[in-house]
């Protein structure tokens, strides 16, 4: 019998895209597959199923073609080949971060008492420095007498406050008091008070009452007396320490004297060294009051470390200098600038609180040579010694030709004129009397006098003075024949100016005896 037709066959890649199974997620970096895997599609019904060459990609080889054939088929007869295809890459998620294991806090910090009485204990703390990823819940306070073991929790469940009052206690108890931090990880390291409580009442809580002028910075001069009262409260009678920087007195240059209401500090001769920060502390058992004292030991600066003259021209000289290595402990507040003439050698002040550290100094004399020196300033003076130019700073003479301006000259030439006339008068017989008049003029005028237009000559009886414009004529002890008409009289080659006055001379009458 003749044998039947080959059926068709499908692809492989068809037939991959048909039975193939999804592939499985690749990683993120794996290469690329050339080909997918294909199946063999089932025969027709009543023929036998041609097993189907697969085209697999070896690993680290090449992919191989292959001819599907029919079991009995003729193998003379081709069939296509399948192109091959790219399988899509899928990236896998990354692996979750493992959580970092729990773990506790640290210890509380500055766990202190805020308030004690007979019966009741209030504790203060901070919270922790470290608190960490898994938070904090909260504290639990924990107390036990002196000499046992036995802590006693203070409250039944944690507080998230920074405080606690721990009730009915005993009179007379010592305690002693730790806080523990809580959170999921567990409890913390105690944070405990420094020393046990005594529980009783507290008659007066220390204080320090710190003076006003002694809030801020005290500054004193190197060699002055130093003796400041600082008072403060507490009873009992407070335990009162001292403390310079944080560390212990020096009691051989530092002297403290205690009482029941003050402290007294007392330093004879105060030095660059005793300057720092003085704390006092007043305790009464568990309650402490503490307060701070700057002293700030002063004296004059060094003088600047250098000067120099940097240039001279025409009547100027620019300098500039450097700081002092030493400012006397404060800061530097000024310059002082000084020249000095080399033929007579004395100095004079040109700049004084001078901020900058360059000058120019002006007004130098022609012909002359300068030296210059510079002293530091600050709160307590200038300093000891000074830093003098090395260089000196000579003023050249430069020829100068100099026209005087012309003036026209002013002609001040005035007539006469009588500035205050004469006024009439009225005289007594034998009381001398005076008639006064003011006159100006340019050139000054001469005078003369007259008596009803006849000029006084050089009588006796008449007195006749001139001052800055001023003309008198005194009459001594007139007569009945001494009134009449006075007349004075300016003249100067511009003119003449005449004024006159009356004068009347009255007899005294005496009443008759016995009328």
């Amino acid at each position: 019998m003749p044998s039947k037709p080959a059926p068709m066959k499908k692809s492989p890649a068809k037939k991959a895209a048909e039975k193939a199974p999804e592939p499985a997620p690749a990683p993120a970096e794996a290469p690329p597959v050339d080909a997918a895997p294909a199946e063999a599609a089932p025969a027709a019904e009543g023929e036998a199923a041609a097993p189907v060459a697969e085209t697999p990609a070896a690993e680290g080889g090449a992919p191989a073609d292959a001819i599907a054939t029919e079991e009995g088929a003729d193998p003379t007869i081709p069939t296509e080949a399948a192109p091959a295809e790219v399988a899509v890459v899928v990236e896998l998620p990354e692996a979750p971060t493992p959580l970092s294991p729990a773990v506790p806090t640290s210890a509380p910090l500055n766990v202190s008492v805020e308030d004690v009485n007979e019966t009741n204990l209030t504790i203060k703390w901070k919270e922790p420095q470290t608190i960490g990823d898994s938070g904090l819940d909260g504290y639990t306070i924990e107390y036990c007498k002196d000499g046992t073991t036995d802590w006693v929790v203070a409250q039944k469940e944690l507080t998230v406050a920074n405080s606690l009052c721990i009730h009915n206690l005993t009179t007379g108890d010592l305690l002693h008091v730790r806080v523990v931090a809580v959170n999921p990880a567990g409890r913390s390291e105690p944070g405990t008070l420094a020393q046990p409580v005594p529980i009783h009442e507290i008659g007066e809580r220390p204080k320090v009452r710190m003076p006003r002028a002694l809030r801020a910075c005290c500054v004193r001069k190197v060699g002055e007396q130093i003796n400041m009262v600082i008072p403060f409260l507490g009873k009992p009678k407070p335990v009162v320490s001292w403390l310079k920087d944080g560390k212990p007195l020096d009691t051989k240059r530092v002297n403290i004297r205690n009482s029941d209401k003050d402290s007294i500090i007392f330093i004879r001769t105060a030095e660059r060294d005793d300057s720092g920060v003085y704390e006092m502390s007043v305790k009464v058992d568990s309650f402490e009051d503490r307060s701070a004292i700057v002293l700030q030991i002063v004296e004059r600066p060094g003088n600047p470390t250098s000067v120099k003259l940097v240039d001279a021209w025409g009547f100027n000289a620019a300098l500039e200098w450097t700081p002092p290595q030493d400012n006397g402990n404060t800061e530097i507040t000024g310059y002082t600038i000084q020249k000095s003439d080399r033929k007579t050698g004395e100095w004079f002040s040109v700049l004084e609180h001078y901020h900058r550290l360059t000058a120019t100094v002006s007004d130098l004399i022609m012909g002359n040579s300068y030296i210059f020196r510079v002293f530091a300033e600050n709160q307590v003076g200038i300093s000891e010694m000074s830093v003098v130019t090395k260089g000196v700073a000579t003023i050249h003479k430069t020829a100068i030709a100099y026209t005087p301006p012309e003036y026209l000259e002013r002609d001040y030439s005035e007539a006469p004129k009588f500035t205050t006339p004469l006024s009439n008068r009225s005289a007594t017989v034998g009381y001398t009397t005076k008639l006064l008049c003011s006159v100006r003029g340019s050139p000054r005028p001469q005078i003369e006098w007259l008596k009803n237009q006849m000029i006084i000559g050089n009588d006796p009886k008449y007195r006749k003075f001139t001052n800055e414009g001023i003309c008198c004529l005194e009459i001594r002890k007139p007569g009945n024949f001494d009134g009449g008409i006075y007349t004075c009289r300016a003249i100067n080659p511009q003119g003449e100016a005449l004024v006159s006055c009356k004068l009347e001379v009255k007899q005294i009458i005496q009443a008759e005896s016995g009328k």
